[in-house]
C-alpha cells in the first residue's frame, strides 16, 4: 500500500532531526556515531512506521540502532514516534532515508552485529525476484556487512516470499538458526517485538513466518557489481 503524502514533512523532519542520519558518506565506525559506550550495531532495513525500531532501541540500550527506510514520509512517522517520549530518551537510535542498494557505501564491511528485515515488499510480479530483499544478491551483501557470528532475522506474512527466501538461503549454502511458519505459536515468540503490520496481520488471524541465519566465520561471498556503484535514492 502506498503511503499518502504527509503535510509539512520537511518541517516535521526538522523538528526530529536528532534522530536522522545523513548517509552521504560512509560511517567510519558505526559504534561511535551516537557517542561512546555502545557494544553492538543493529541494522533494520525497512523501518515502516518505526514501532519496532523504537522498541528495539529501548530494549537494547547497549546497541547503536540504525533503521533504514527509503520512503521519506515513513521516516516522518518513525522520527516523530522516537521523539514522542513514549520510549524514553532513545539516544542510540538513528533513521536513514536511503535504499538497501546503497548499504555498502554506508556501513563498513564486518561492522554490523544483527540485521532485521520485517515484512519486506514481496515484489510479486514476474521478473521482479531480484528486487526482493532476500534475493541471494542481497544476502551476499548482508553477509559482508555482518561480523562473523552476526545474525539476520526475517519476518513476513507472505508465504510465497518466505518460500522464496528459504530457497535463496539454501542456494547460498547457509544454514538456518531458527525457522517457523507460525511465530506467535512457536518457541521463538518469547521476547518477540511486533511491528505495526505484524500486529495488524496477527489480529486478522494471519500466521507470521520467521527465520534467522548466522554468518559463518569468514563467509564473505562476492557482492553484485551494481551494489558497489554508488547511486543515491532519497525516498518517494
Amino acid at each position: 500500500m502506498r503511503m499518502r503524502k504527509k503535510k509539512n514533512s520537511e518541517s516535521r523532519l526538522l523538528a526530529c532531526e536528532k534522530y536522522l542520519l545523513n548517509t552521504d558518506e560512509m560511517l567510519t565506525d558505526p559504534l561511535t556515531v551516537m557517542g561512546e559506550g555502545y557494544s553492538k550495531v543493529f541494522l533494520e532495513i525497512g523501518a515502516g512506521k518505526g514501532g519496532f525500531a523504537c522498541a528495539m532501541a529501548e530494549r537494547h540500550s547497549d546497541a547503536a540502532y540504525f533503521a533504514m527506510e527509503r520512503v521519506t514520509d515513513c521516516v516522518v512517522l518513525c522520527a516523530e514516534k522516537a521523539n514522542s517520549g513514549e520510549y524514553g530518551e532513545l539516544n542510540n537510535l538513528r533513521f536513514l532515508i536511503d535504499t538497501a542498494d546503497n548499504l555498502m557505501h554506508i556501513f563498513p564491511r564486518g561492522s554490523v552485529d544483527a540485521i532485521f528485515l520485517n515484512f519486506s515488499d514481496p515484489w510479486s510480479k514476474k521478473g521482479y525476484a531480484k528486487r526482493r530483499l532476500t534475493h541471494r544478491r542481497y544476502l551476499a551483501m548482508y553477509m559482508n556487512l555482518l561480523r562473523d557470528g552476526g545474525t539476520l532475522t526475517f519476518k513476513t506474512d507472505n508465504v510465497g516470499l518466505f518460500d522464496f527466501s528459504l530457497e535463496e538461503i539454501e542456494a547460498m549454502g547457509l544454514t538456518l538458526t531458527a525457522m517457523t511458519r507460525d511465530l506467535h505459536a512457536s518457541e521463538w515468540n518469547e521476547g518477540n517485538i511486533m511491528t505495526e503490520y505484524e500486529r495488524s496481520f496477527s489480529e486478522q488471524g494471519m500466521k507470521i513466518n520467521m527465520l534467522k541465519i548466522t554468518k559463518p566465520v569468514g563467509f564473505n561471498p562476492d557482492i553484485a557489481p551494481e551494489f558497489l556503484t554508488k547511486g543515491r535514492y532519497m525516498g518517494e
